[in-house]
């Protein structure tokens, strides 16, 4: 019996450890998830640690080994989603202008699988009664609701993250991708590969690199 609970104790050391590590090397997403990949990552540990722990037929070495292959996937997939950007919209998504305006864009919203009356419950969380008083509202890709209201100052719009021009907030703002590249060089960046992000705000083009 108490090889038993040794057992499951070591089990769990290695679970806790492969978590820890996890995390400390992708980030602290897991803590706070904000995208499809977290909720995963959080979903597949608990799976592993919940139903390897009490089975003893799985050894402790068969055990280890299962972690090791979960933390090399889990490390590959945050490299390809950091690095490839079609790999980040396929699992993360992308964030979604839902109203501009006050104008309401249905098919944006049945793209993020919300109907009217869920629309209208994150409005009115936000303490926003009708369509009219936003000037523009984004779901982002964890799912909240981030709202714009009219006359409220244009927040600092992420142009370029990660080397990753951002389309969909430059048609926000009425910018294509040839005036961001203009701008860029201007500015003295010729490889917007080399941009860990950029900002526009009110006209500027604010830019940190790697």
């Amino acid at each position: 019996m108490m090889s038993f609970f040794i057992t499951i104790a070591i089990k769990l050391a290695l679970g806790l450890v492969s978590l820890v590590f996890v995390i400390n090397v992708t980030g602290k997403g897991n803590l706070a998830p904000n995208s499809a990949t977290d909720q995963v990552q959080n979903f597949i540990l608990g799976g592993i640690i919940g139903g390897v722990i009490y089975n003893s037929s799985i050894t402790i070495l068969q055990y280890t080994v299962i972690l090791i292959i979960w933390t090399i996937l889990i490390l590959l997939l945050k490299w390809l989603n950091t690095n490839v950007s079609y790999i980040k919209h396929l699992i993360d998504g992308k964030p979604t202008i839902i109203i501009k305006n006050g104008q309401l864009d249905p098919e944006a919203c049945r793209s993020k699988g919300l109907s009217a009356s869920d629309v209208a419950l994150k409005l009115r969380s936000q303490g926003v009664f009708q369509l009219k008083e936003v000037k523009r509202a984004v779901i982002e890709q964890n799912g909240q609701l981030i709202i714009v209201r009219m006359g409220d100052e244009n927040p600092k719009y992420p142009i370029v993250t990660d080397g990753v021009v951002q389309i969909e907030i430059l048609e926000t703002i009425g910018k294509t991708e040839e005036w961001l590249m203009d701008e860029l060089k201007k500015e003295g960046f010729d490889d917007v590969s080399d941009i860990f992000i950029a900002e526009y705000d009110k006209g500027e083009i604010n830019v940190v690199t790697y």
